[in-house]
């Protein structure tokens, strides 16, 4: 199993991201995929998930400006990330069950 997120960078406060995911290894349109973020000295954070048919979930902290989605022809997910601030600075992941990527890293500045 691999997964390997891209499409982090600089971004100023207000601004907006699109994060990838590409998976490989196992059945991914079969699998529930989620995104999560740790900040420097700070605990993991859920961002939400995607079922296989599409649907989300999302906590509360993020709902409304957090959008996840997938493309199961490309093996690939996305969090699409809007009126970023600066506490959104963070590494990124993409998740299934507990195995994550390398992430990458979102920095609001």
């Amino acid at each position: 199993v691999q997964l390997v997120e891209s499409g982090g960078g600089l971004v100023q406060p207000g601004g907006s991201l699109t994060l990838s995911c590409s998976a490989s290894g196992f059945i991914f349109s079969s699998a529930f995929m989620s995104w999560v973020r740790q900040a420097p000295g700070k605990v993991i954070q859920y961002l939400g998930g995607i079922h296989q048919d599409g649907a989300t979930t999302y906590p509360e902290s993020v709902r409304g400006r957090f959008t996840i989605s997938r493309d199961n022809a490309k093996n690939t997910i996305y969090l699409q990330s809007n009126s970023l601030k600066f506490e959104d600075t963070a590494m990124y992941y993409c998740g299934k069950g507990e195995l994550i990527g390398q992430g990458t890293q979102v920095t609001v500045s």
